[in-house]
């Protein structure tokens, strides 16, 4: 029997591809009727991306095609790059697929599943005559915002500057009304204007939205999707979460195997674990304020310390001399009993490890789920992106987490919107610890 051929089309960004991949593979593991084809993307600054791709199994249900590498004009606006590649691509897409459908040894072409940010791609759906459905990498309750706003602007013609007025939103996805710094700066931004309601309109052309996220963990949001009129005629959503994430290969500052052998000799729930994702890292100021709290808390911890690079590179490890530079002097000396400062982590060997006590993290939608799962509570710390939404949904909606930040914000030029200091760091890292907690 030919098998139902399914096209998929990651971002290629490493924390989306994976969580692409990883819906893949459950999809053929639970039925042998599906081939899948992924069609890849270059993208600059992707080395991690590629390590992972060749680390995957070779499987006849899960096949890989590299598209052609486009290029945009070099004046392009940088926040508009993205969508120019998509565009670019778009001809090599309908090449891929025509060459797929083609093939004598495979089936129908069944759908499209594509990453949230690839919605242009339904366009070429359309030209297959099949239908299109949305994977969604971040929350539900995140998914309402972006619809709410959308209405806001598209239905009420409310325009940014008004929105930038308001201290807090009713969103149907909430309980609690949502203060404006827990959004997202491409929500409200003037300047991400156009960018926003693209991406929104998209999403609202999808024949269906799968979402890595679970009833459970959203139950409110969930249910708004069928009980609020504003959400009334939007595509149906699919919670199918929670969809966790291996962890690439990689070499850091202390190997991993070092790390969890050092865990293993820590009382239960005793470590604090300080991890910003593959793209968070802080400049010389921050990391010492983070040093002088981990220290003044007496907190035993793994730090997974990033290198700052270039904008638009994902960080880098330190190597062991220039961490003697960056931390305050003596840090590693007087903590070598306490604490590990890493590199790159293997962060769900960490959480796994009965050691880990508590998280502070930027509060990626992965990583989320990973400590929900891993059962270890989160010190908020959001950075960019949706991730104060989803600092906010954990303190406040939730009450799954304690926060050391809601509003710390790092905006499109790199710059954060404050300093945070040491003392409330530390009170942190103290709370999440405190089992007495509620």
């Amino acid at each position: 029997m030919k098998k139902a051929q399914l096209v998929f089309i990651p971002f290629p960004g490493l924390s989306h591809l994976v969580s692409t991949l990883e819906l893949a593979k459950l999809l053929i593991n639970r039925d042998n009727r599906i081939r899948i084809t992924v069609l890849l993307m270059d993208f600059p600054h992707s080395k991690e991306t590629d390590v992972y791709i060749k680390s995957l199994p070779i499987s006849d249900s899960l096949n890989f095609v590299n598209l052609p590498e486009c290029f945009v004009p070099p004046n392009t606006n940088p926040r508009a790059v993205f969508d120019a590649l998509i565009e670019a691509q778009k001809p090599n897409v309908r090449q891929a697929v025509s060459d797929l459908i083609n093939g004598e040894q495979h089936g129908p072409l069944a759908a499209f599943i594509i990453d949230m940010f690839c919605t242009p791609m339904i366009d070429i759906a359309k030209e297959f005559s099949v239908p299109t459905l949305v994977f969604l990498t971040s929350g539900v309750a995140c998914l309402g915002v972006n619809f709410h706003i959308h209405t806001l602007r598209d239905r009420d013609n409310v325009d940014p500057t008004q929105l930038l007025q308001q201290t807090e939103f009713a969103i149907p996805t909430f309980a609690n009304l949502v203060p404006s710094y827990s959004l997202p700066s491409s929500v409200l931004g003037k300047e991400w204007e156009s960018l926003f309601m693209n991406f929104v309109r998209g999403l609202k052309n999808a024949d269906g939205l799968i979402i890595n996220s679970f009833e459970e963990l959203e139950s409110h949001a969930v249910h708004s999707f069928s009980s609020h009129p504003e959400l009334a005629g939007l595509p149906i959503i699919y919670p199918v979460g929670p969809i966790l994430t291996p962890e690439p290969k990689s070499k850091s500052v202390v190997e991993p195997d070092d790390i969890i052998k050092w865990l293993d000799d820590q009382p239960p729930s005793s470590v604090v674990f300080f991890c910003f994702g593959t793209s968070g890292s802080f400049d010389d100021d921050q990391v010492k304020e983070i040093a002088h709290a981990i220290e003044n808390s007496g907190a035993r911890f793994v730090w997974s310390l990033r290198k700052p690079q270039p904008k638009g590179a994902a960080p880098s490890d330190y190597s062991l001399s220039d961490l003697s530079l960056v931390l305050p002097e003596g840090f590693l000396d007087r903590t070598t009993q306490i604490g590990r400062v890493i590199g790159w982590a293997s962060q769900t060997q960490i959480l796994a490890h009965p050691s880990t006590g508590g998280f502070v993290s930027h509060c990626g939608w992965n990583s989320t789920l990973e400590s929900i799962y891993f059962g270890v509570p989160i010190a908020t710390w959001p950075i960019y992106a949706e991730q104060q939404t989803n600092a906010f949904e954990l303190v406040v909606e939730l009450k799954m987490a304690v926060e050391i930040a809601l509003d710390y914000k790092v905006e499109f030029n790199g710059e954060p919107n404050y300093l945070l200091t040491a003392d409330k760091i530390e009170r942190g890292i103290r709370s999440v610890l405190d089992k007495d907690g509620e």
